[in-house]
């Protein structure tokens, strides 16, 4: 099954698991390519990464959010601070290419139609809106026009936002089989007060979609949770050191913690099973022993009609089960029981 396929997943298939390493990077190639072997010994399904001309994804008098205020230089604005955190043209190209080499699956979100249209040629297999592009006209109807899959996230929107996007791409040709749409909140960290994860099964039944959640909570909890309610995307950030410098560190998860997360939502996945409640081949065993059986509650005589005082059920579940009882009532005993024998009939 190609990457593709996978993300279009039916309800309890394999969740997609994207380790987002964003700009964790801090603009180090070699970083770029640990958090990449990272995300690959973790059991992550993709490793992404952020991707922008500067210039174009800013004005130079946009601010920083409070939490880039705390975790990067306060006296700069978002424009500087956004080339301090991107690799070059070219390296970008040489963590697409080492991705190929490692064999994990890797995209790049694009946050310009520069950048969008420089990644498209490179040939990666769908496409990200990020939540702060979700009413970013230009670029929903450009990356709707590449036919990939697409992941649409959702931090800071209400439900009219998002039915206005979906619209934008499907009216460029998207079908909406082909869109998943993350439920996310882009406070850094999340306060659990604040994730409202039952908003992402509000957005599947409004827009009947497919849909994920893009997580920035501590911890890896509600990323599980979200896959226990039928995520089918999930997306954490992945750092090498949570203490390093850098505007998404704090809320990302360092590699033991990720590859935790991933074992355990590995086993949500198989837990949920398959919907149909049935006994499982190894609770089947423990039917006769934990059910019960009509037997004699004390001496019956041959001939005697069998009454609710002179029956009892227990177990084991080897006979005629209490389900019925009001068949067995009244009937006559054909021969004679001594106490707790199972009735026959």
């Amino acid at each position: 099954m190609g990457i593709s396929d996978n993300i279009f997943k039916e309800k309890h298939q394999k969740t997609l698991i994207i380790a987002e390493a964003g700009i964790n990077h801090n603009a180090d190639l070699k970083l770029a390519m640990k958090l990449v072997d990272a995300a690959l010994d973790s059991g992550a399904d993709i490793v992404k990464f952020q991707i922008a001309v500067p210039n174009l994804m800013s004005t130079g008098y946009a601010k920083k959010a409070k939490y880039q205020l705390e975790n990067t230089n306060g006296s700069e604005m978002q424009l500087e601070m956004i080339r301090d955190l991107l690799l070059t043209t070219n390296e970008f190209k040489k963590v697409y290419n080492y991705c190929s080499k490692k064999g994990i699956e890797c995209f790049f979100t694009a946050f310009d139609l520069e950048s969008l249209s420089m990644v498209s040629s490179w040939g990666q297999n769908y496409f990200k809106v990020p939540s702060g592009e979700i009413t970013n006209y230009p670029l929903l109807r450009n990356i709707a026009s590449l036919d990939k899959p697409i992941l649409l996230s959702t931090g800071m929107s209400n439900l009219s936002e998002i039915e206005e996007a979906i619209d934008v791409l499907t009216n460029f040709g998207v079908e909406r089989q082909n869109i998943t749409v993350l439920h996310c909140n882009t406070s850094y960290p999340t306060k659990m007060h604040d994730v409202n994860l039952l908003a992402m099964t509000a957005i599947q039944k409004a827009f009947n979609v497919k849909v994920g959640y893009s997580d920035h909570t501590l911890g890896i909890e509600v990323p599980i949770a979200a896959v226990s309610i039928g995520a089918c995307v999930i997306e954490k950030h992945l750092t090498l050191d949570r203490e390093m410098k850098g505007p998404d560190h704090k809320a990302s998860l360092e590699p033991e913690e990720f590859y935790t997360m991933v074992r355990k939502i590995r086993n949500i996945e198989t837990a949920l099973g398959n919907g149909l409640k049935l006994p499982t081949p190894s609770e089947l065993p423990n039917k006769s022993v934990a059910r019960k059986s009509i037997v004699a509650a004390g001496p019956i005589r041959k001939g005697e009609v069998f009454s609710e005082q002179n029956l009892a059920s227990k177990r084991p579940g080897t006979g005629i089960s209490p389900m019925r009882w009001t068949e067995v009532l009244g009937s006559t005993a054909t021969r004679d029981y001594e106490i707790d024998e199972q009735i026959v009939i």
